[in-house]
């Protein structure tokens, strides 16, 4: 959803979309809100805490604007959702294997959509552009799973084609603390290639545990 709109809002048109392109997920705010609650949870009951470095780099709510993640563990999603600020409702470019019947349901009523990734998913990619066109904020970790790897150039695709920065983001945990950090938006231009190269670059460093 747009991080301003709300279920059934008029969204505008993807550039170059034809005009009968079926709308981007809506996101469910209470839904929205209450996953990202209980998904955290289990970080509270355990005693840890999140430690969020960067914020100042998040840019306002009701701009375009693609998140690309490290991925360590599977709170991944819901840890990065609560760390941004009220008001921008992030969505997951999730693997299709999780749109079981319940847990699916609850999945786009969040916002997220699924993505075929074994291979190139021209739907997952147009859909990400529709949320971006409406001014929303599209998740997406570039590794692909949590034993992470070698980039995707996807999120350099998106980025590109919905005129949006790639917000890079490292996750990490150090003793009793979840450490979140935030990097200066990326710019899209440049191309594919050196656009990934970059990002990679960045998510390397943030993915490590500030100094103390």
């Amino acid at each position: 959803m747009s991080d301003a709109a709300r279920p059934g809002s008029p969204r505008p048109a993807t550039p170059g979309a034809p005009a009968h392109a079926d709308p981007a997920p809506a996101v469910h705010p209470l839904v929205y809100r209450l996953v990202v609650a209980v998904m955290n949870l289990p970080v509270l009951l355990s005693g840890m805490h999140l430690e969020i470095h960067g914020a100042e780099h998040i840019p306002p709510p009701g701009t375009p604007l693609v998140v690309a993640s490290n991925h360590v563990s599977a709170l991944d999603p819901f840890l990065v959702a609560r760390a941004l600020p009220p008001g921008r409702y992030i969505q997951f470019m999730a693997k299709q294997e999780l749109f079981l019947p319940v847990i699916g349901a609850i999945i786009r009523a969040g916002g997220s959509f699924p993505v075929d990734r074994q291979s190139n998913d021209v739907q997952a990619v147009r859909t990400a552009l529709r949320i971006l066109a409406g001014a929303g904020t599209v998740g997406i970790f570039p590794e692909g799973t949590r034993a992470g790897g070698e980039l995707h150039g996807g999120v350099a695709l998106i980025a590109a084609k919905g005129r949006a920065p790639i917000l890079p983001v490292g996750l990490s945990r150090s003793g009793r603390r979840w450490i979140i950090r935030f990097g200066p938006p990326i710019s899209p231009r440049g191309g594919i290639k050196a656009v990934t190269q970059a990002l990679g670059e960045v998510l390397q460093e943030l993915a490590q545990p500030p100094r103390s």
